[in-house]
């Protein structure tokens, strides 16, 4: 199994700049470059959709560890409550006749 083709945000950017700009079709300019054709394509919506925040990186981003800490500490009250209900609502249950 081949690995899998990884471009960085410059040469994806020059990659539309000359599909835009040098009035050749987009397939020989894919196959100049090595990729495929409809790669281009959405590289161009992706760029047209997100301006510079285009091609940012792989993957999702990274939350920043402020953000996740408290997120956690969000989660371990939640559990709590839901805890404290539970049983509340165990001791009511076992009221009714």
């Amino acid at each position: 199994m081949e690995k899998r083709q990884r471009f960085s945000a410059e040469f994806k950017r020059e990659a539309i700049r000359m599909m835009q700009t040098s009035g050749k079709p987009a397939a020989a300019i894919a196959r100049e470059l090595g990729v495929p054709r409809n790669r281009l394509y959405k590289w161009a919506q992706d760029a047209e959709k997100k301006g510079d925040r285009a091609f940012r990186g792989s993957g999702r981003p990274k939350a920043s560890q402020d953000e996740l800490a408290a997120l956690k500490r969000e989660l371990a009250r939640v559990k709590e409550e839901n805890e404290i209900l539970k049983k509340a609502a165990a001791y009511f249950a076992r009221e009714l006749p």
